[in-house]
């Protein structure tokens, strides 16, 4: 009972020695930063302007970050479908050999077998080799295009596409479907920069024929060619794929494109001020990432472009300057055709990361087009080619349908697989072995379209699936 008492006692002494603690003390412990300050990180540049770095986790950063693992997820649910199709017998009967070494063997194999090359209906599985982004035709529907992935990066500097890149991945081969809209939105612009012409232009007259032919027939319907262009659609539909091959396509007959295979990236990350003398936000970082991208554009070294290009790229904080007049310089180009291609366009007619300190504890959202880069490129109310596409996977919302600074005709609506189109991929992956060739039949692959809906991306993830 003694012990019991004294217990109590001391316990007792402690409670009331925590009592005894000042209120004050707390204050001698840093203070949690406000939601602003970690938000905005103030810094002075040598021109003595106020300038910030953006450090926050965006929702979209966040979206993003869970769809990745979404992928992953899936990924190894596709690495269960090939394993359960390793043990069936499709890639090697001896438990040792490894699965993607056993899948190589047979591909390599398949390579010496031509007749194994035949799509639906008998038809031919892969186009030509000798036929060209330029040279393919409606015939050509349903067929895939093999590339030459190192030429494929030497003309796409920028950077491939995530569908590309994911389709290549996964299937093995460089190769894209050719579909009829990616062949509406070539020839769309291709009747713009070379209207018909007569055999003394130096073609032949069944070409020109032809050509003046297909002309008449657009014209007299009333087909009326349009330069400027927004692909939009469900997710996963192509988008960004055909706007990949658009500027491929253009590059090789010699235009000047200027290509943005990642639009959002210029209303993200990096720092900003607000330029004094515009009233815009410049971002000089995005500049400069732009403008190396674009070395590589076949600029000649003695034009006014090249000398604007390398200022940029020399120096960071000229690089926005730099980038808007590059744009008031593209217009003035007439030698040879423009074409200015923005993919993830609909990043740019909603808030950007960036935010200006109101108050010491609020923050006014910066909009996409009070930025410096993207007011000097949004626009489409002028007489230049140019086409975007919208990346819904980057969750930015549901835009009105009357997009400031855009024609109202301009938004064209990009459909995912068809049913035919989807047979044809379908027997593309059963092809290069995502899919064993006894279970392979009408009523399987069917089911695999329905069930995602024409989405490219799922059935590439079912397809494995399929018994």
């Amino acid at each position: 009972m003694f012990r019991s008492v004294v217990r109590i006692t001391s316990r007792n002494l402690n409670l009331n020695r925590r009592s005894l603690i000042p209120n004050d003390a707390v204050s001698h412990f840093p203070s949690p930063p406000s939601a602003s300050a970690a938000t905005l990180i103030p810094s002075l540049d040598h021109a003595h302007r106020r300038r910030f770095s953006s450090s926050k986790s965006t929702k979209s950063s966040i979206t993003k970050t869970k769809k990745s693992e979404g992928k992953k997820s899936k990924s190894k649910g596709g690495e269960s479908g090939a394993a359960a199709g390793a043990e069936d017998g499709e890639f090697g009967g001896s438990a040792g050999d490894d699965l993607e070494a056993g899948r190589a063997k047979r591909l390599a194999d398949d390579e010496k077998t031509p007749s194994l090359d035949v799509g639906p209906n008998g038809r031919p599985l892969f186009t030509p080799r000798d036929v060209t982004l330029s040279k393919l035709s409606h015939k050509d529907i349903g067929s895939y295009f093999k590339f030459d992935e190192a030429a494929l990066k030497a003309v796409l500097p920028e950077g491939l596409a995530s569908g590309i890149e994911d389709e290549f991945k996964e299937s093995w081969r460089p190769a894209l479907l050719v579909r009829k809209s990616f062949l509406d939105l070539r020839d769309n612009f291709r009747r713009i920069a070379d209207p018909p012409m007569w055999p003394s232009e130096g073609k032949g007259v069944f070409f020109c024929f032809l050509q003046v032919s297909i002309f008449n027939w657009f014209k007299n319907r009333g087909v009326k060619p349009k330069k400027q262009i927004i692909l939009d659609g469900p997710v996963k539909s192509g988008k960004s794929i055909a706007l990949a091959m658009l500027v491929h396509w253009a590059r090789d007959q010699g235009w000047l494109v200027l290509y943005a295979p990642k639009g959002r990236d210029w209303t993200h990350g990096g720092y900003f001020y607000k330029n004094q003398h515009t009233g815009f936000w410049d971002t000089p970082l995005q500049a400069e990432r732009y403008l190396k991208g674009q070395e590589t554009m076949p600029i000649p070294e003695d034009s006014t472009l090249y000398d604007l290009v390398q200022m940029g790229i020399n120096s960071t904080h000229a690089a926005v300057s730099v980038v808007v007049r590059l744009r008031k310089e593209l217009s003035l180009v007439k030698d040879v055709p423009v074409l200015i291609a923005i993919d993830q366009y609909n990043n740019w007619f909603t808030f950007s990361e960036f935010e200006e300190p109101v108050t010491p504890r609020s923050c006014r959202p910066i909009h996409a087009r009070e930025l410096t880069t993207v007011n000097a490129f949004r626009s489409m109310m002028h007489d230049d080619m140019m086409v975007g596409a919208f990346s819904h996977s980057t969750a930015v919302g549901k835009l009105r349908k009357d997009l400031p600074d855009v024609p109202a005709d301009a938004r064209q609506n990009f459909p995912r697989y068809s049913l035919d189109e989807a047979e044809a991929v379908c027997y593309y992956y059963l092809r290069q072995r995502l899919v064993r060739r006894e279970v392979f039949s009408e009523e399987n692959w069917k089911k695999i379209y329905y069930l995602a809906n024409g989405n490219g991306a799922e059935m590439r993830w079912l397809v494995p699936f399929m018994r």
